[in-house]
């Protein structure tokens, strides 16, 4: 006896079949892969999604210097296999399939898992269509995405003429860390070979109380010295109390930085509505988010001007461009993170995005070395300070198998030292 619902006639009402079940289309993907390399000294994770069409692939980004293997578990036994045979381009519901699958979701190790595939699909979906990446999301608001890149010293005058070189190199914006005599100051790459090695092995404390009496009056000195035709930066790197941040803020003003970026840890943001009050020195947040909801107290408050976007973090394109749009509304501008640990890959996803999103305000753009260009066909680097997208369909970068074989990565706690600080009096600090 037929229970289930029946139309005037009496007849059973049948359900339809599931739209992914009906659509017309038979593209689907094959195979997840996942590829552990080193070329750059830190460990990438590159995703590649397979379908059935012959030659049709996409390329992601899942790295994360410290938690590398852990991620390519996930994608490896947990997200590939929910992936195979579905349609490849149903990207909103497969990234939402795939953030729930794990149930307690979140975090960095599956956001950036999640963002490996992610970004894969949409390089299938804009080749299949035969477009560059950034024409897909609707297409360029800007011809290429303004860049900065790093110097670091500890005398203003070895610091200006760092500044002006690049300046005279096409960069207009140029972020400058300062080093701190006998103690770690991030960013910093000393001349001395000794005192280098025992800051990247952290064995050199951090300490505050320096920070706030060098620092600040350096950037001054060194402003005074290249005057205003550059914008200077500067990052804290989540290592200051909300009690240094006013100081520092305060103290820092003559030096008109661009940005001040990460000047809180991201389990202190709350205080950020009550740093205003403290100066007019621009705020840069969140590289260290890994949920997009992080910053929506932030943005909403507009208690910083740039938001610190990681597109491998974050779970991938899909959240980083509603984000970009939440941005758009309160006025608040991108400055996504592009060290030398996220991959070409992942520079092309975020410089599309750059590109496209009208929030867009700033790109760091650390060089990539030799090895990384060749084993990434079609790596973006920067050309009179700025990144310029791939014309190519897709995200326009490839990935060399055979030359990634000959760079493989460095053990699993090699990276971990780098985050390992401590102040004076041994206790953990944030890096």
């Amino acid at each position: 006896m037929n229970h289930g619902p029946t139309d005037p006639t009496g007849s059973p009402i049948l359900a339809p079949a599931p739209w992914h079940e009906v659509r017309e289309s038979k593209l689907r993907v094959t195979a997840v892969r996942t590829f552990l390399t080193a070329p750059q000294g830190c460990p990438y994770l590159i995703v590649r999604v397979e379908t059935n069409e012959p030659g049709l692939y996409g390329l992601g980004c899942a790295s994360d210097p410290q938690r590398t293997r852990a991620i390519r578990t996930i994608v490896d036994d947990y997200l590939g296999p929910l992936l195979l045979g579905r349609d490849p381009r149903d990207i909103e519901d497969i990234h939402r399939l795939l953030l729930n699958s794990a149930y307690w979701r979140g975090g960095s190790l599956g956001g950036n898992a999640l963002a490996g595939i992610d970004v894969a699909l949409w390089d299938i979906k804009a080749k299949a269509a035969g477009l560059p990446l950034y024409d897909l999301l609707g297409g360029r608001a800007r011809h290429a995405a303004t860049a900065y890149t790093h110097v670091s010293g500890s005398d203003p005058d070895e610091i200006a003429g760092l500044v002006r070189a690049a300046r005279d190199s096409g960069f207009e914006h140029v972020r400058v860390q300062v080093a701190l005599p006998g103690a770690d100051a991030y960013g910093t790459h000393p001349s001395d070979a000794a005192q280098a090695a025992a800051i990247a092995n952290r064995q050199v404390p951090w300490d505050g109380e320096a920070y706030l009496r060098i620092v600040p009056k350096t950037l001054i000195a060194v402003r005074d010295r290249v005057g205003d035709d550059v914008e200077l930066l500067h990052d804290a790197h989540e290592r200051l109390t909300p009690a240094q941040a006013r100081q520092f803020i305060s103290a820092v003003e003559p030096a008109r930085l661009f940005f001040l970026e990460d000047v809180l840890s991201p389990e202190d943001s709350g205080h950020f509505p009550h740093l205003r009050a403290a100066g007019t020195v621009p705020l840069a947040m969140g590289e260290l988010f890994s949920d997009p909801t992080q910053y929506l107290e932030l943005i909403t408050s507009r208690s910083i001007d740039y938001a610190r976007i990681r597109i491998p973090t974050l779970g991938g394109l899909t959240p980083a461009r509603k984000l970009a749009a939440v941005c758009e509304m309160f006025g608040v501008r991108l400055a996504p993170h592009g060290p030398g640990d996220v991959s070409p890959v992942g520079r092309a996803a975020t410089v599309a995005l750059d590109v496209n999103a009208p929030s867009f305000g700033i790109q760091e753009a650390a060089e990539y070395t030799d090895a990384t260009k060749e084993m990434f066909p079609g790596t973006i680097s920067a050309r009179q300070g700025a990144l310029y997208p791939v014309e190519a369909p897709g995200l326009g970068v490839d990935f060399d198998e055979a030359v990634a074989r000959r760079h493989p990565p460095t053990a699993p706690l090699e990276h971990d030292r780098w985050a390992l600080l401590r102040n004076r009096d041994g206790s953990a600090q944030r890096p």
